[in-house]
């Protein structure tokens, strides 16, 4: 049995576990829950009617939070010759060819992004049981595949996040920190649920989310009104 902190059974003492809220007034409530001593995260927990062993009902794509995650983002750009002057001029953390794929063969992991231009990719293939798992594989539907490396980084850097299904049909995506005030976990959370919704297979019949809930680091969720 997993046992909480004194932190977390104190936010949970007063909360009514059957509420539905409101996004507002939940974040509202998730700011004025015992803090942990570091900014912590505010995370949106998306539950999904969709079969995720089925190719027609992948639930993959970005999406640009207006206020950023919070966190700095480390990108790593594989590309060769004025691809790679270009993604050094735009602040990728990490850039190369063949030596950066060797690299991250032999372990290295220690970036949140990868981007690549469109002639990288046969090279690259030889990562997708790497990066594919860990939901780093560029691909063109992100937009991490592409000849504009520029824009790619700049997107990434400013809050363009990535999110997939997992196994069971789950997305967990960070909208922001604690630190955030109010106004900006709204918008990044609302814009968060729009593309999800947005992102609906044609297969997918009724109902597309489950349930929806938020919460911030080491405190419990909240549901939300779907």
């Amino acid at each position: 049995m997993k046992t909480r902190s004194k932190r977390y059974k104190e936010s949970e003492k007063n909360l009514d576990k059957e509420k539905i809220f409101q996004l507002k007034e939940a974040i509202t409530a998730i700011k004025k829950m015992n803090p942990v001593k570091f900014d912590g995260s505010v995370d949106l927990h998306f539950s999904l009617n969709i079969d995720s062993k089925k190719s027609d009902q992948m639930v993959r794509g970005t999406v640009a939070l207006p206020h950023g995650t919070g966190k700095k983002v480390r990108v790593a750009v594989f590309c060769r010759g004025e691809h790679e002057k270009q993604a050094r001029e735009a602040q990728a953390d990490y850039v190369g060819a063949n030596e950066l794929i060797d690299k991250v063969a032999a372990g290295f992991m220690d970036f949140d992004c990868a981007i690549a231009t469109p002639d990288m990719m046969k090279d690259l293939s030889k990562l997708g049981k790497v990066l594919g798992p860990r939901g780093l594989m560029p691909s063109p539907k992100t937009g991490t595949v592409t000849n504009d490396i520029a824009k790619a980084i700049e997107d990434v850097k400013k809050g363009k996040v990535e999110f997939r299904i997992d196994k069971q049909g789950g997305i967990h995506l960070s909208v922001g920190k604690l630190s955030f005030d109010e106004g900006k976990l709204y918008d990044n959370a609302s814009r968060v649920i729009e593309a999800i919704n947005e992102a609906k297979p044609a297969s997918v019949k009724g109902k597309f989310v489950r349930s929806l809930s938020i919460c911030a680091s080491m405190n419990p969720g909240l549901k939300l009104a779907i």
